[in-house]
């Protein structure tokens, strides 16, 4: 009912499982999100493909987005930026499309900073150890950077009290569920419902 579409932001530590989710939350054909894709730096994983998971680009050219203020937000994560592109989430607003983002928590912040309207979800591990097994399992990474995510995890949970919501990802598909009640929820909420109808009386008067 909202004249602009929502913004929902996911996030969450490494390794919590944010992609699996939101791959998940689009598979079902009743949700309606554009998703915006993120820019990285960092190397392609097996499977991944440029335009579908990430947008891959060097140091240099992510540089020089960051330069020309064309990045909604940006994070540096074991010496690889992670970025969201500006001009793609304010158009698909503009046009009434909910869009969602999966994105680091240090990005997440600074969304909250530029469009605080936004809807943030936090996606938290039962309890670190399991953090650290899901981690290991991907084995793309080595001790060091495992010790690194762990470090950073623990001071991305604090974090978590800036969020709107959290969500446990213990199960993906109970996730899945209480992300999509979320989104639900949110499009009750009268500070969105409110402006659409507030025009619709002011034209009744006129």
């Amino acid at each position: 009912m909202s004249e602009k579409g929502l913004l929902f932001v996911l996030s969450g530590p490494s390794g919590v499982g944010k992609g699996t989710v939101r791959r998940a939350v689009f598979e079902d054909e009743n949700t309606n999100f554009s998703y915006s894709i993120s820019m990285t730096t960092r190397t392609k994983r097996p499977g991944e493909e440029e335009g579908v998971d990430y947008y891959f680009r060097t140091k240099e050219e992510f540089e020089l987005l960051i330069e020309k203020d064309e990045l909604l937000e940006y994070a540096q994560f074991v010496d690889n930026y992670y970025g969201t592109p500006l001009e793609y989430v304010e158009k698909t607003l503009s046009e009434g499309q909910d869009v969602f983002l999966e994105i680091e928590v240090q990005g997440a912040m600074q969304v909250r900073e530029k469009m605080p309207e936004a809807v943030f979800i936090f996606l938290t591990p039962p309890n670190l150890s399991e953090l650290k097994n899901r981690i290991v399992g991907r084995g793309t990474e080595t001790s060091d950077v495992v010790d690194k995510r762990m470090e950073t995890a623990h001071h991305e949970i604090e974090m978590m009290k800036h969020y709107d919501y959290a969500v446990v990802n213990d199960e993906v598909e109970l996730a899945v569920e209480k992300i999509k009640d979320i989104v639900r929820i949110e499009h009750m909420r009268t500070k969105w419902m409110y402006p659409k109808y507030r025009s619709m009386l002011d034209e009744i008067v006129e």
